[in-house]
């Protein structure tokens, strides 16, 4: 069984990511930062004669994690109540991918795949960031995809995740649900 995490944050050991090291404590996975790829903006040419072009940038290797993976994580800091500006980026190009005679199986491939979301934010996360769990949840149900679990940690300073003991006692549940499928899969 395959896990990848997409990092959105802007700096590396940011609060979501250490909250998603804790999910995956002691689980082989791959992590991808986002802000180190080359994702260029969506070009929204679906209602065009000639569709969508291929553009040549990194987000054909985000699509390949994806297909090989069988859990996928989506980490981010909360910014102006919804994902990072790299994240989105990311999950807007998915009209592009769904579209796109390269990647065939990829809509029957994403159906199989578990979603897991970590975000992190300091004004009032719990509340404040529900509607972009629904982002993520009408994202998935559009792409047929399964929201399998979310944590909302709450931390404005870098290390500040750490004193969110609600959040750290929940990524520790995960990351044993983790194991346990995984050990059930036979990994």
């Amino acid at each position: 069984m395959k896990i990848v995490t997409f990092i959105g944050s802007s700096r590396n050991g940011g609060n979501s990511e250490l909250l998603t090291d804790i999910v995956l404590k002691d689980i082989t996975h791959k992590k991808i930062y986002l802000k180190d790829l080359d994702i260029r903006p969506i070009e929204d040419l679906r209602h065009t004669k000639d569709g969508f072009q291929v553009i040549k940038d990194d987000y054909d290797n985000v699509i390949e994690e994806l297909q090989n993976s069988d859990i996928v994580i989506f980490a981010t800091p909360i910014y102006w109540y919804s994902m990072s500006g790299i994240m989105k980026n990311m999950v807007d190009r998915f009209s592009q991918s769904i579209r796109d005679n390269r990647f065939p199986d990829l809509k029957e491939r994403l159906k199989k795949i578990r979603t897991i979301v970590v975000i992190v934010g300091g004004d009032k996360p719990r509340i404040k960031g529900l509607p972009l769990i629904q982002q993520f949840q009408y994202t998935f149900e559009f792409l047929e995809m399964s929201l399998w679990s979310y944590i909302i940690g709450e931390a404005n300073k870098p290390g500040e995740i750490m004193d969110d003991k609600y959040a750290l006692s929940q990524a520790a549940l995960l990351n044993e649900n983790i194991k346990s499928l995984l050990y059930k899969e036979g990994e």
